[in-house]
């Protein structure tokens, strides 16, 4: 049996924990033809909509870009435009309600060249008019480091870059957002960048790249010290969320992805306790939201433990609190109609 596999993760089934609880999922992606991405190779409409009807009442559902389905020929900057016009599709789709009454891909995020600078407008005009109802910006990562164990996505420095945050504004300036994806050192990089751009609205993904194998790895006593100064830097900035999730993948230096039988959602919520109630802690429930990462984080556990998790380690906050963490506070940064 595969690991991280449906049928393994059959083996740990739970009972939906307050399944009539709202909730805005504002992070999972779709792909097809991807061998990169063992065991979920395919992940479309009918996948996501087989792990969010498991029990939790999500209403909506956010696509972040995934640089997958790009047209395969024409300008090089507007390729990305493929991936919207897909995606666009299949929201169409489950719009219809014939899939039930969740809407998935209700807003969508997805790519375009900042470091353009003011050329990316009309990439972002494009992207616009490829989802006029439904697209509400592009995700760059900044993801770069020293050791040469860690994948780099982009260039070193680019936050600080000229022509990127040229491209920043322009974003800004047409009411988009930026999502972004860094290494924890980074995290001071980000907030000279958001405090250079304050209009524009930043979401910062999966707790700011918090990073605990390789280099980083049994090093917990400097990492996590280094990664919470870093979340209380960016969490001065007004203009930057942040997604509480995509604790699953290898990196974050949990086994979860290794077990016999996948983890349950008490041991999770105790292992994942003192890192969001931190992040929630600086951020406030305002500006934080709960995010499935599926189906990346799909590879540790299922969809109904992983939100099962999300609501045993939020008890201790308001009716109102948790309302914003698990939809409210996606719903108005993406603009998603109630």
């Amino acid at each position: 049996m595969a690991y991280g596999g449906n049928d393994w993760l059959a083996l740990t089934p739970e009972p939906t924990l307050e399944p009539e609880l709202p909730i805005c999922d504002p992070h999972h992606h779709f792909w097809d033809l991807r061998p990169d991405r063992v065991p979920y190779q395919r992940y479309l409409l009918h996948d996501v909509l087989a792990d969010i009807n498991s029990g939790h009442n999500v209403r909506s559902t956010v696509f972040i870009e995934a640089r997958s389905m790009y047209r395969a020929d024409g300008p090089a900057e507007l390729r990305s435009v493929g991936e919207v016009e897909f995606v666009q599709g299949l929201a169409a789709a489950s719009a219809s309600g014939i899939y039930g009454p969740a809407r998935v891909a209700a807003a969508i995020i997805g790519n375009a060249d900042l470091t353009l600078g003011a050329r990316v407008q009309p990439v972002l005009e494009a992207l616009q008019a490829a989802s006029p109802n439904r697209f509400r910006g592009v995700r760059r990562s900044a993801a770069w480091d020293p050791h040469p164990d860690l994948e780099k996505r982009a260039e070193q420095g680019l936050l600080a870059s000229e022509r990127f945050r040229a491209g920043a504004r322009v974003l800004a300036r047409m009411g988009m957002s930026l999502e972004n994806t860094l290494y924890f050192p980074q995290l001071p990089e980000l907030a000279d960048f958001a405090n250079a751009v304050p209009d524009l609205n930043i979401v910062m993904n999966h707790i700011g790249g918090l990073y605990r194998v390789g280099s980083y790895g049994n090093r917990d006593h400097e990492v996590i010290p280094a990664w919470r100064k870093g979340i209380a830097t960016v969490a001065a900035c007004p203009n930057i969320y942040l997604k509480l999730g995509g604790v699953g993948q290898q990196r974050y230096g949990f086994d979860w992805y290794t077990r016999e039988k996948p983890i349950g959602s008490v041991e999770m919520a105790q292992a994942l306790s003192p890192l969001m109630n931190y992040c929630i802690e600086q951020f406030g429930p305002d500006r934080c939201m709960f995010e499935s990462n599926f189906p990346p984080d799909k590879v540790s556990s299922s969809y109904n433990v992983l939100f099962n998790a999300f609501k045993r380690l939020s008890q201790g906050y308001s009716p109102s609190e948790r309302a914003a963490l698990f939809h409210d506070t996606a719903a108005r940064v993406y603009r998603i109609a109630a």
